[in-house]
């Protein structure tokens, strides 16, 4: 569940400017501490602009980007499959469930806050209830 939400370590670096905040200033602290988180990976990327445009005028490079991008999703598969299909998909009920999550994030583009909720019902009312 805590995938569903955008980034676990922003939300953890404001709850730490918070913490250490002296009295009164927490609210301010921890707007600080996840103003600098993200501003490292913006940094970066805006760093990183020039390179990406000379990517795109380069035939290979788009090429070799493509074959990298085909291999990213292969090795995202593999980590969805083992561990986490093979030890939390056990029945056909299981199967229908995640199938129906898959629907309604690419299909209906339902939010995906919505699908987590709407998931974890369907899996306890079968855990339970049937």
């Amino acid at each position: 569940m805590a995938q569903a939400v955008p980034g676990p370590l922003f939300t953890f670096s404001a709850y730490l400017g918070a913490a250490v905040a002296p009295a009164g200033l927490a609210l301010l602290w921890s707007a600080v501490a996840l103003l600098f988180m993200f501003l490292s990976g913006l940094l970066i990327a805006l760093a990183s602009l020039p390179l990406w445009t000379w990517l795109g005028h380069h035939p290979w490079a788009r090429a070799a980007l493509a074959g990298i991008n085909a291999a990213v999703v292969g090795v995202l598969g593999a980590a969805l499959y083992n561990p986490i299909w093979t030890s939390a998909v056990g029945s056909g009920a299981d199967v229908a469930v995640a199938a129906a999550g898959f629907l309604l994030l690419e299909r209906w583009r339902v939010a995906p806050l919505a699908v987590v909720v709407l998931c974890v019902a369907a899996a306890l009312s079968i855990r339970f209830l049937l």
